[in-house]
């Protein structure tokens, strides 16, 4: 799901989300030491960094997803022990082939005003993913979705030809391929349903937008706050919190003395104040720690020499000692990575695909590429964040190769139109699925396949494992398919980022931590 993704994505170095932080345990009491418990209160301030953007379908960085999806609610969702649970959807039935899944909306939805809301309009909103002017950086989590890909690309103009239909109060997808996991895929904001045209207008990116299909409604916004009001018309009834104050400006104070204040309820703080707030008998019992499903990873420019030959990918995957370059220059409490799917996703097995380390085979690979000893090989650029100078040193020490360490301002956009020949970024699940750090990062054309890697092979294996409702055969697919990028070498999974941590107010019931960076507001309450 992103950083900075499902998300759904983040530059290396760059710091997770504030907004990643603001889970608590799942029906469980939090904290009991700094502040007492706020009796009677119906109001929680929480600490996040400001959104970019509060359209669902325009998002791609977990602060803006983390908001948005307060406002706007998908058909599904995953509840705090990654079990996927109906939303707008009260039930859905896959066909046999699972190439059709339908939704069956609840009946009687309405959007905060209390105008209707129907299948309709989740076409309407599903349709902007794809929208060939202004596609959803996650548009790839569409692709699936017979005639998704000609109408992104603009070759299909009427969009009833898409595999979207509402069928009275049911929501009928047609897809390309069978897709088991598709009801999972749309847990994610961006398949939240907006409201129509002209309800929000430009509200939804920078300011108020009165109308919402979740939870809350934003009522307010300054360069220091958003307010969130509950949605009495919510389809689960209203929040117990009948306000949110987001504070996206602590005015320089640390969260640590904003939280102590008592001016914050959630607060997100740093690893290092975690490191003795652990052993301090007021602070300690409201420290809460956050999982997270994500991988940092190192990807490669594969449409250009050198790095569109896999022989030259896998000498560096083999010169280069990973895990300890991760021991080293990681913060956080950073593990070193052996798959791109990191540890929680459901069916991931224990088998390593790093690259073997082996210099001295990675010098072999790299003359039989045409640069022996390196020479010839190159200038290329590397944006890796903290890890650049270890990852240079290695290549330099061990293929005498030399590297340019750049950092760009506007990394993401030149992912997407000028990647560097090889760059780090990090990846939070979408859904909780292997497919979301395989098949929507490397499957050919994908959006987020910023390498542009192409593999029938690959794309082959993940058509298989999406195919099968039977797991064994599904693992042993995207087990292939881990073997295809292991030996291809597109990408290299380099860490999987430690836990966050925030401080939780004595007495407040949170939201479930899942790992997956979004949390659910309507599921805070104080305690009685």
């Amino acid at each position: 799901m992103r950083v900075s993704g499902r998300r759904s994505w983040r530059a290396a170095g760059i710091a997770i989300g504030l907004s990643v932080l603001l889970m608590a345990a799942g029906g469980v009491l939090l904290g009991g030491g700094a502040a007492p418990a706020r009796a009677g209160r119906t109001d929680v301030t929480i600490i996040a960094n400001p959104p970019t953007t509060l359209d669902a379908q325009s998002q791609s960085d977990i602060d803006s997803a983390a908001i948005a999806a307060q406002l706007f609610e998908s058909l599904t969702t995953f509840d705090a022990n990654l079990v996927l649970r109906p939303a707008l959807a009260q039930s859905w039935d896959v066909s046999a082939d699972g190439k059709e899944v339908v939704f069956h909306l609840r009946p009687g939805l309405v959007f905060s005003d209390g105008s209707a809301l129907g299948a309709g309009d989740v076409v309407r909103s599903w349709l902007r993913i794809i929208d060939p002017k202004a596609p959803s950086p996650l548009a790839t989590l569409m692709l699936d979705v017979q005639g998704a890909r000609a109408y992104l690309a603009g070759t299909l103009t009427d969009p009833s030809q898409v595999g979207l239909h509402a069928n009275g109060n049911d929501l009928v997808v047609d897809l390309e391929r069978p897709g088991a996991d598709f009801p999972s895929v749309v847990a994610s904001p961006t398949f939240a349903v907006m409201p129509p045209p002209g309800d929000c207008e430009s509200g939804v990116t920078l300011g108020q937008c009165g109308v919402s299909s979740g939870a809350y409604t934003l009522t307010a916004a300054t360069s220091t706050e958003l307010t969130l009001a509950a949605n009495p018309r919510y389809w689960a009834g209203a929040p117990a919190i009948g306000t949110i104050h987001v504070m996206t400006d602590t005015g320089g104070r640390s969260p640590v003395d904003v939280f102590q204040s008592g001016a914050a309820d959630l607060a997100p703080i740093a690893e290092n104040d975690a490191s003795w707030i652990r052993f301090d008998s007021t602070l300690g019992p409201d420290l809460r720690e956050i999982p997270s499903l994500s991988t940092n990873y190192l990807g490669f420019d594969t449409s250009k020499a050198p790095f569109n030959d896999p022989q030259v990918r896998l000498a560096i995957g083999e010169a280069v000692d990973w895990q300890r370059i991760v021991q080293l220059a990681s913060f956080g409490g950073d593990v070193p990575a052996t798959s791109l799917v990191p540890p929680g996703i459901p069916g991931r097995g224990a088998q390593s695909w790093l690259p073997a380390h082996d210099p001295a085979g990675a010098r072999a690979l790299l003359a039989k590429a045409g640069y022996p000893g390196g020479a010839g090989f190159p200038s290329v650029a590397l944006v890796a964040g903290s890890y650049g100078s270890g990852i240079a040193a290695d290549l330099q020490q061990q293929l005498g190769i030399t590297v340019r360490l750049e950092a760009y301002d506007d990394y993401f956009t030149r992912l997407s139109t000028d990647p560097p020949a090889m760059w780090l970024l990090g990846w939070v699940a979408d859904y909780p699925g292997e497919n979301d750090f395989l098949g929507v990062l490397l499957g050919t054309g994908s959006a987020s396949n910023y390498g542009k890697w192409s593999s029938p092979a690959f794309d082959n294996a993940i058509s298989r494992a999406l195919a099968t409702r039977d797991a064994t055969q599904s693992q042993a697919a995207f087990d292939e398919a881990l073997g295809i990028v292991e030996s291809q070498v597109p990408a290299i999974p380099l860490a999987y980022p430690g836990p966050t941590w925030m401080l939780a107010a004595n007495g407040l019931l949170g939201a479930g931590v899942n790992g997956l960076g979004i949390p659910r507001y309507a599921s805070l309450a104080w305690a009685p």
